[in-house]
């Protein structure tokens, strides 16, 4: 079956002896991440990149079995790109931006979530986790290569944990018995049901919804059935009160069947029942292989706080949401671009530790947007009343016929990237007349440089000045970090419809994530310095 092929392939990390067992005192190391998921191991190669050392102990020794998240965001393969990865997850994916939604057996209406050009990686690609995995701990093995100091340590299991003021003291259980390090920093990526939550007793807050969601992954070729995201609500072949479809590679498609609450799992479980919804979908004349099933319930919750002092958590072990939208590894990749930069500032001197708390403030503000969103999402799929079912098919109804009820509909509002606005380490916005998805706080949009440049790719890692149709004569040698200068020009065309909107020249300071800190519509060397500091949380 393809979920033993991904375990047998993608055992990356086979356990090791570590000189730090041989120690004769207890080492300590900068950054310690625990767990080694997409979330853990982006956040060691974030740091890696950087010059910072760290660590990452997982108790298995790669890629978990089953295809779990697929959908991988826009935002997400910008991230990757930047880490030098995003391309080979693109290739390998399937591409898709068109969503088509159907009541019963009608077409309600289509929509394309990337209408407009000039951007160099698509809306979504739908990719298995494992791969999407490989191709992480793949580029940890080139840095590693090329010095970057990141260390994979399978078959670690951290088995306590005890915060100081200055540190994390680890105890580490191991095949060849128990040994201890510190961290200055833990960083907890270890999913949802996290033994570093429950070591502290720290606990998540949030709501469970009273649903439950069948997952089957199937083989079929020669399918008629184009690289779409399909989403029914009330399908006529009655296997359930929603389905969704989904291509992924290797000629495997994702089937969700909303099954209800008072369901017995291990009765849905049973092969032959899941073979009778997929009959019921697809028919008789479809041959396919059932690969992979899981049952999953709506959870949206997240914890109090993100950072504890030296415990910083990331991931589905600080935030979790619902399946529908693809929010969660997502919404994941996006804390570690946020908390990657900042740690490494700290750690290298050029920031206060204080700039660690503007984490927990914009990932609780990201992670509530979706959560947000998520529950509208879910209460819209799944309506717990007569009343709101009515409702709902209304809303269906008029869709079909009016383009002002569509976007009234929700089978998952897809993941977006957050909008710090008003945040703590936005600066000023003095371009009055410039486009609003580029105001303070946001992520940069990309646009088309040349042929084969985009903007983002020559944003780098670093803060950047961003100049169109401005000239700067300015040495700017001695701000508190080093500052790239991007200088463009640009009339018409996306960069300027993205930039400029109706001005005539625009200055913008980018964070090495590629949000906007500030912007003006002519250069301000005072305003350039001070939005700098607190960008770096030094005001």
């Amino acid at each position: 079956m393809l979920q033993d092929r991904y375990q047998l392939a993608f055992r990356l990390y086979p356990y090791e002896r570590s000189q730090d067992q041989d120690a004769a005192e207890i080492p300590r190391h900068p950054v310690v991440v625990m767990g080694g998921g997409p979330i853990g191991i982006a956040m060691a190669l974030d740091l890696g990149l950087a010059g910072i050392p760290v660590v990452v102990l997982d108790d298995h020794e790669g890629v978990g079995q089953g295809s779990r998240a697929i959908c991988f965001a826009k935002r997400t393969l910008e991230i990757a790109a930047r880490y030098g990865c995003g391309q080979e997850m693109v290739d390998k994916g399937v591409i898709w931006n068109l969503g088509k939604v159907f009541h019963e057996d009608r077409k309600v209406f289509e929509f394309n979530l990337l209408p407009e050009d000039g951007h160099e990686y698509p809306a979504f690609i739908n990719l298995q986790q494992p791969y999407f995995e490989k191709f992480l701990v793949d580029r940890v093995r080139k840095a590693q290569a090329e010095g970057a100091p990141i260390e994979l340590r399978g078959k670690n299991r951290i088995d306590a944990v005890h915060p100081e003021d200055d540190h994390v003291r680890l105890e580490i259980s191991t095949s060849e018995g128990p040994y201890t390090i510190e961290a200055e920093y833990l960083i907890g990526c270890d999913g949802a049901s996290s033994p570093l939550r429950t070591m502290l007793g720290l606990e998540f807050e949030g709501r469970v919804f009273q649903d439950s969601f069948l997952i089957a992954d199937i083989k079929m070729k020669n399918t008629e059935f184009p690289t779409e995201r399909w989403f029914w609500f009330e399908p006529t072949h009655g296997s359930g009160a929603s389905a969704l479809l989904h291509k992924q590679p290797d000629d495997v498609w994702r089937v969700d069947f909303q099954i209800g609450w008072d369901v017995d799992r291990a009765e849905e479980m049973k092969p032959e029942n899941i073979h009778r919804r997929l009959d019921a979908m697809f028919g008789d004349d479809v041959d396919y292989e059932l690969v992979w099933s899981s049952i999953y319930t709506f959870q949206c919750k997240r914890m109090e706080r993100f950072r504890h002092g030296r415990v910083i958590f990331a991931g589905d072990a600080a935030h979790q949401v619902s399946p529908f939208g693809a929010r969660g590894a997502n919404s994941g990749i996006q804390d570690v671009d946020n908390l990657g930069w900042k740690l490494a500032m700290v750690l290298k001197g050029d920031a206060p530790e204080s700039l660690l708390e503007s984490y927990n403030e914009e990932r609780i503000y990201g992670a509530d947007e979706n959560i947000l969103n998520s529950t509208r999402s879910t209460d819209f799929i799944t309506p717990k009343s007569k009343t709101s079912h009515v409702f709902r098919n209304a809303v269906l109804d008029l869709a079909e016929r009016h383009s002002f009820a569509r976007p009234l509909v929700n089978s998952g509002r897809l993941s977006l990237p957050c909008t710090y606005d008003g945040l703590s380490l936005t600066g000023e916005d003095a371009l009055t007349d410039g486009p609003a998805r580029t105001r303070p706080g946001s992520p940069c949009p990309d646009a088309p440089l040349g042929a084969d440049d985009y903007l983002l790719a020559s944003l780098g890692n670093d803060f950047t000045l961003l100049t169109v149709n401005v000239d700067i004569d300015a040495a700017l040698d001695d701000l508190d970090v080093p500052l790239r200068r991007l200088a463009l020009n640009a009339d018409s065309g996306p960069l300027a419809e993205r930039y400029l909107g109706s001005a005539k020249s625009a200055i913008y300071l980018i964070r090495p994530d590629q949000h906007v800190v500030a912007r003006w519509a002519e250069f301000d060397e005072t305003g350039l310095r001070a939005a700098l500091r607190r960008a770096l949380g030094k005001d």
